[in-house]
């Protein structure tokens, strides 16, 4: 592990960057006011999970092929924003409001798979990991691999908190909207538009 300055300047980078709005709180926002604190925490604790599969890629160097190569890039960069716009538009064309909707099990493990997957299928999240945790690694301290595993379950770790109190907050602040057949119909419109939005945002993101 890095020593103690470094472990510390990871921490205060990491909890800057997991402040910083982007899709997967955007995501978690969007489940929490749509659809209640349970789907909002069952899509954070989704995102969470996503991510340790970018951190099993980068531990394992496998990451670097979307670095490398710009048509693995263009493929996962393209699967993930057309399974956004699916999802916004399937939220759109619903003739049931959230309003009426009852969660079961079944729909909070769908939320769960799709924040998976909706990270998974995020390259960004990839790269970022791909540059951000190496900065900190140090061979002379260990295993390399080993290191970026630690690491990255820690910023994962921190990141799922953040995502869970994102989550707590928009399901309160539209607890009262939702009391309403009209405002929940309204709120699910919203919701698909901000799925589109996202799935457009990154199928046009430059690679930078």
């Amino acid at each position: 592990m890095p020593d103690l300055h470094s472990l510390l300047l990871f921490l205060a980078a990491g909890l800057a960057l997991n402040f910083t709005p982007g899709p997967d709180m955007l995501y978690v926002a969007a489940r929490g006011a749509s659809e209640g604190r349970a789907a909002g925490i069952v899509s954070a604790l989704g995102i969470g999970a996503g991510t340790l599969v970018h951190i099993t890629l980068v531990a394992l160097g496998l990451a670097a092929l979307l670095s490398a190569v710009p048509v693995a890039y263009l493929v996962v960069r393209v699967g993930g924003a057309m399974y956004l716009i699916y999802l916004g538009v399937r939220a759109i064309r619903s003739r049931t409001s959230f309003a009426m909707q009852r969660v079961e099990p079944a729909s909070l493990r769908t939320i769960f798979r799709q924040g998976v997957i909706t990270n998974v299928l995020n390259p960004k999240v990839a790269l970022f990991f791909l540059a951000f945790l190496p900065q900190f690694v140090d061979p002379s301290r260990g295993n390399p691999a080993v290191q970026v595993v630690a690491l990255g379950l820690l910023f994962d770790t921190t990141g799922t908190l953040v995502n869970l109190a994102v989550a707590l907050g928009s399901s309160r602040a539209a607890a009262r909207l939702r009391g309403t057949t009209r405002a929940g119909t309204i709120l699910q419109k919203l919701t698909g538009a901000l799925f589109i939005g996202l799935g457009l945002r990154l199928a046009f993101t430059s690679r930078r």
